[in-house]
Parts: structure tokens; sequence; C-alpha cells
């Protein structure tokens, strides 16, 4: 529609891309990180397509799972 703005932010899209990248990197299918999470597998894939957002709680944990560094995500945010 013209004039409405998408809830999804560039900012979102470039930490779901990274988050994707490290599962991927880290050997990691939808499936087995939901697994090292305790949620559905659909979660991961909600999150990577940008169809859910994390909180800051979920978003460490996430990291933690993946063994990667939330700040390093967060240089990703707010990189140009």
């Amino acid at each position: 529609m013209k004039g409405t703005k998408s809830v999804i932010s560039d900012e979102n899209k470039k930490l779901c891309a990274w988050l994707k990248q490290q599962r991927q990197l880290k050997k990691h299918t939808m499936r087995s990180l939901s697994e090292l999470l305790g949620t559905p597998h659909s979660f991961i894939g909600k999150v990577e397509n940008q169809e859910r957002r994390l909180d800051v709680v979920e978003f460490v944990r996430y990291c933690q799972a993946l063994e990667v560094d939330p700040a390093e995500g967060l240089r990703q945010v707010t990189s140009n």
C-alpha cells in the first residue's frame, strides 16, 4: 500500500542475515539449533524470515547457542 511503512527495518534484516549466516557457519540446521534453544524449529524459520523479532534475552540466548558474541551481532546492526 502506498504510504505505509514496513514493520521490517533494515537493521532487523541485517541482524537476521547475520544470525542465519552464523547458524550455517556453525553447521546447524534450523532443527538442531531449535533443539539447543528448546524451541520449535519453526521459531528459527520465523526469526530468519523476519516474521518474528527477538527480544534482547532471546537474542543473547540465540547467540549463546551458536557460540557467537552478541556484541558482534549488534555491530552488524549499527554498521553502515
